[in-house]
C-alpha cells in the first residue's frame, strides 16, 4: 500500500514538474488568474479581473503568434482553495503563468506550486513584504505595505502628528504596516501610544474605535484590506472622532477609490500614503481611467485594478521578448527588470528582488467636480520595499 502511495506521489510530482513544457507545440498561451471574486475581498477580484480584460481589449489577444487565453478562478481569499486551484490550473489547464492573489495567505499558499512547476507567478494584489521571497518564480506588480507605511511615518510628525494609535487588520500586511509605520514615526520623534489589531475575518471595529477615542491621540493610523475602508470610515464618523480632534491617517486602502464616493463628505481631509490614485495627473492614467470606466459602468479603478493592468503588461512583454517560445524560466527572466510608465507613474521590476519599485504619493481626500478623490500633493520617488532594505 505504501509503495502504491509513493508511486502516485512521484507520478503527480512528475506531472506538475513537466507541465511548463507541455505548451511548446501549442499555439495558445494561457494565463490563470486566481482571485477572490466572492467573499469579503470580492472588490479586489472584480477590480483585477476588469483591468485584465481591459488590457486584453486594448492590446489584442494574440502575442508573438500565441493566442492568449485568460482563465479566472474564484478562491474567495481562502488559502486551501488557492493552492488547489493553482495545482489544477498548472496540471489540468496547463497554464503558462499564474497571477492575481488577493491576499497574502493565498499568495503564500500558491508559492510552492509555482516553484515546483517552474511557473511564473505574478502577484497583482497581495502586499506583505515577504511574498517575493516565498518563491524565486514570483514577480509583484502591486505594492508593499512597508512602502506606503514608511512614507506616512515620515509625513505625520512633520505635520503636527506626534501621538498616534495604530489600528490594523491582524495578518501579514497589517503587521507590516504597523511595524514600519511605528519604526519611522518613533525615528522622527513621534510615539505610538497603543497598537490595536482587528481580526481579519468578520471584523468589528466598534470596540477598538471606542478605545482610540478614550486614548485621545493626535491621529489614528489605519490599515485594512481593500474593501474594508468604508466600514472604518463610517464607524469613525459615527463616534464623532473627527469632531474630537482625532485625525484619520493611513495607507491608501482606507480611502479606496472603489468606495470613496460612498463614504460621504466625512472623508474630506483624510490623508493617506499610497502608490496609486484614480486622480493621478498623467496622460497615461487619464486614458486608463476613462477606458476602465467606459468598460465597467459604475466602477472607478482602484489600486488593485492598476496592479492587475500592469501585471498583464508584464506578462505580455515577457511573451514578446521570448518570441512566444519561452519556458517558465525564460519568461521569468524577461519579466525581471522591466521599466515602464504605468497609470500610477513610472515603475520597474527590480531584477534582484522581483519586487515593484515605484513612486509613493501623499494624498488628501478632496472634492473635485462634485466627486471625492485622493488628490496627490507630495511624491516620494522610486521607493523600494523597505522590508528588503535591511
Amino acid at each position: 500500500m505504501k509503495k502504491r502511495v509513493l508511486l502516485s506521489a512521484i507520478a503527480a510530482a512528475s506531472l506538475l514538474a513537466a507541465s511548463p513544457f507541455s505548451f511548446a507545440a501549442d499555439d495558445t498561451f494561457k494565463i490563470g488568474l486566481i482571485l477572490p471574486m466572492t467573499g469579503q475581498q470580492a472588490s479586489t477580484g472584480k477590480q483585477i479581473a476588469a483591468a485584465a480584460h481591459l488590457y486584453m481589449a486594448q492590446n489584442g489577444s494574440t502575442v508573438a503568434g500565441k493566442k492568449i487565453e485568460l482563465i479566472i478562478k474564484d478562491d474567495a481569499a481562502t488559502p486551501d482553495v488557492t493552492k488547489r486551484l493553482a495545482q489544477e490550473l498548472i496540471v489540468n489547464d496547463k497554464v503558462n503563468v499564474i497571477g492575481g492573489f488577493g491576499v497574502t495567505p493565498a499568495a503564500l499558499a500558491a508559492a510552492p506550486i509555482a516553484t515546483q512547476s517552474k511557473t511564473p507567478m505574478v502577484v497583482m494584489a497581495a502586499a506583505t513584504s515577504i511574498i517575493t521571497q516565498a518563491s524565486p518564480y514570483i514577480v509583484r506588480t502591486s505594492f508593499t505595505l512597508p512602502q506606503a507605511a514608511v512614507a506616512m511615518g515620515d509625513w505625520a510628525p512633520k505635520n503636527g502628528i506626534k501621538k498616534v494609535v495604530t489600528l490594523v487588520s491582524d495578518y501579514g500586511p497589517g503587521i507590516d504596516a504597523e511595524k514600519f509605520f511605528k519604526e519611522r514615526l518613533i525615528f522622527n520623534g513621534g510615539q505610538v501610544v497603543e497598537a490595536l489589531r482587528v481580526p481579519l475575518r468578520s471584523p468589528d471595529f466598534a470596540p477598538f474605535l471606542q478605545k482610540v477615542r478614550d486614548l485621545k491621540p493626535d491621529a489614528l493610523f489605519v490599515f485594512v484590506p481593500s474593501g474594508a475602508g468604508a466600514a472604518v470610515m463610517k464607524q469613525f464618523l459615527e463616534r464623532g472622532m473627527d469632531k474630537a480632534g482625532i485625525k484619520l491617517i493611513g495607507t491608501g486602502d482606507v480611502t479606496d477609490d472603489d468606495q470613496l464616493n460612498d463614504m460621504g463628505d466625512g472623508a474630506l481631509g483624510v490623508v493617506t500614503s499610497h502608490h496609486y490614485s484614480a486622480s493621478h495627473n498623467s496622460a497615461t492614467n487619464k486614458k486608463f481611467v476613462a477606458a476602465f470606466e467606459a468598460a465597467n459602468k459604475g466602477m472607478r479603478p482602484n489600486f488593485m485594478a492598476v496592479g492587475g493592468y500592469d501585471g498583464m503588461r508584464v506578462i505580455y512583454e515577457a511573451l514578446k521578448a521570448t518570441k512566444g517560445k519561452g519556458t517558465g524560466d525564460d519568461l521569468l527572466a524577461a519579466m525581471k527588470g522591466q521599466i515602464f510608465e504605468s497609470p500610477r507613474g513610472p515603475m520597474f521590476i527590480d531584477a534582484q528582488t522581483r519586487d515593484v519599485v515605484q513612486n509613493i504619493y501623499i494624498r488628501k481626500v478632496e472634492k473635485v467636480g462634485g466627486k471625492l478623490y485622493n488628490t496627490e500633493f507630495d511624491t516620494l520617488k522610486d521607493v523600494k520595499d523597505p522590508g528588503k532594505a535591511k
